[in-house]
């Protein structure tokens, strides 16, 4: 850092450009391990064995990066961002490291863990960053680049697993990290300057580790059930009675706790709530489509694994677009309420358009429909980001990036859980009266099994397929109506023209008395903790 520049200034802009940089390729790297390993697994298992915990590569994975995310929050508001965002990216190395050089199935999942307790920082903490050193007005357009990249890195991982296993080795994978995630550390060290007053506080570690708790136990449930083991299974319902009864008491213990993990009383404002809401909603309708589009490709019109995978691009290539554009759009009018309710909208379009491809369908049309189901999907996430962090005080500004980010994860693990219970009900339904047409669950996963079946058998199974996933789909189109209704009731305040940085006061602290809620709005009184203090929104 230049020692000649005061360290409240407003950053320049190529300190702007540099740590910006530098948070994107934080974010990549935890989206993208998220899902590179779906291509390696079976070529890990063949080196290193465990092939019975080859689910786990995956779940250990999901498990840290998604419970860890609001302590992120949290801990950045108590001690500043930028030391908590240099320790994800710490932690995510080391066992990014560590899972290139591990040498069983155990190690390997070990590391894994690990390597999500950093991911788990990565992206909240960058949604965080980016809302100190860039002003409402102008983060638009930067959320709708940080929203792309996630759903486009969605896609782009299982394709960079599948090259590395099959031109260099699976532990490049995880190596390749490492170089990426050093520049971060640097560009965020050199250039990031975040001036912070401590708040003397105790962290409240009771309500960590409810939620953590409740969060994990639900995830297993969502992860194992109806795959590992039945629904109706003593495991299931132990590990689900845990979930409701760890939920329960993080509930219970917030209400009384002096700084809570998650202040229950954001969820009074209409914003924060519709906010989470909707950004649950949209982690269940991408992750739906991940999930049950390249399912359509492969059992309904006989393309291969990785094909299905490309076949996604319309999809990323709709929403990264939209998420850009609007961001853009966004900053140039100050306005965004309008850009949920049209992506619900369209959003909502695209699915119903999905739901009623048949065996028939060219791949033309389903191109089409996936860009539709893109647009609506990139119109709606990062202005959420934006809605709720333009409506929060600062103090609480890491915990709310964080809550919006944990809330859409559990919306993909939630809706991925539901959706399949979903096709799997109705597919058996289908195949009930087809003959030798064998387990559902295997033929879902099985496209060879279906290619392989007499034609008569096949073309009835196809037609099964095809009509399951379509009710999936209109399901989803279904609660994105809901969805739709949700978002013309989010209200609007207008969005501030200065960032934190270089106004003089230090992140993590609010200012006394009477403040603004807006640049050129009357003053008024936003009591919060909720009575006790009044706060700039953020």
């Amino acid at each position: 850092m230049d020692t000649q520049t005061p360290p409240g200034s407003p950053l320049s802009r190529r300190e702007v450009r540099v740590v910006l940089g530098a948070l994107l390729a934080g974010m990549l790297l935890s989206a993208l391990d998220q899902t590179i390993v779906a291509t390696a697994v079976p070529t890990i298992a063949g080196d290193i064995g465990g092939f019975d915990n080859l689910p786990w590569v995956y779940t250990a994975y999901l498990l840290t990066s998604t419970t860890t995310t609001p302590l992120y929050g949290k801990l950045s508001d108590v001690f500043g961002r930028k030391v908590i965002y240099q320790i994800a990216i710490v932690l995510f190395l080391a066992g990014s490291v560590l899972c290139g050089l591990a040498q069983d199935m155990t190690q390997l999942i070990l590391f894994r863990g690990l390597q999500g307790v950093g991911a788990g920082g990565l992206t909240a903490m960058a949604f965080a960053i980016l809302a100190d050193i860039v002003s409402p007005r102008e983060r638009g357009r930067y959320s709708g680049y940080f929203g792309g990249l996630l759903a486009f890195a969605s896609v782009l991982g299982p394709l960079l697993g599948g090259f590395f296993v099959d031109h260099l080795s699976w532990r490049w994978i995880f190596l390749v990290n490492v170089p990426i995630g050093v520049a971060a550390l640097f560009a965020t060290t050199t250039a990031l300057r975040l001036p912070f007053a401590r708040r003397p506080q105790r962290l409240d570690l009771a309500g960590a580790a409810l939620l953590m708790g409740g969060a994990t136990t639900l995830l297993l449930v969502l992860e194992w059930g109806g795959n590992e083991y039945a629904w109706a299974s003593a495991t299931i319902v132990t590990l689900g009675a845990a979930a409701l009864l760890l939920l329960v008491a993080f509930l219970l213990w917030e209400r009384r706790a002096a700084e809570p993990i998650l202040p229950l009383g954001m969820f009074r404002d209409s914003i924060f709530t519709l906010g989470v809401t909707l950004s649950f909603l949209a982690g269940c309708t991408m992750f739906g489509a991940i999930l049950f589009l390249p399912l359509f490709q492969q059992t309904v019109t006989g393309a291969s694994a990785t094909n299905s995978g490309l076949l996604l691009l319309p999809l990323m290539a709709g929403l990264t677009g939209t998420s850009i554009v609007t961001g853009h759009v966004v900053t140039a009018t100050g306005r965004y309420k309008v850009w949920p309710i049209v992506g619900t909208a369209v959003s909502a379009t695209g699915m119903w358009l999905l739901s009623r491809m048949d065996p028939g369908t060219s791949q033309f049309e389903t191109s089409v429909n996936m860009f539709v189901l893109g647009l609506g999907i990139g119109m709606t996430m990062g202005v959420l980001i934006l809605a709720v962090q333009n409506s929060v005080g600062r103090r609480d500004l890491g915990v709310a990036s964080s809550a919006i980010n944990f809330f859409r994860s559990m919306g993909g693990a939630v809706g991925t859980a539901v959706f399949g219970v979903i096709f799997t009900t109705r597919l058996s339904h289908e195949l009930s009266d087809v003959p030798a047409s064998g387990d559902p669950s295997e033929l879902a996963g099985s496209p060879e099994r279906i290619q392989a079946l007499p034609d008569p058998v096949e073309a009835a199974v196809v037609e099964g397929m095809s009509r399951s996933i379509g009710t999936v789909f209109l399901v989803l189109s279904v609660a994105l109506l809901v969805g739709l209704v949700l978002a013309c009731f989010l209200r609007e305040i207008p969005l501030r023209d200065s960032a934190h940085i270089g106004r003089g006061d230090a992140v993590g602290v609010d200012p006394p008395g009477v403040v603004t809620a807006g640049e050129g709005q009357a003053p008024k009184r936003r009591g919060r903790r909720w009575g006790r203090r009044e706060e700039e929104p953020g």
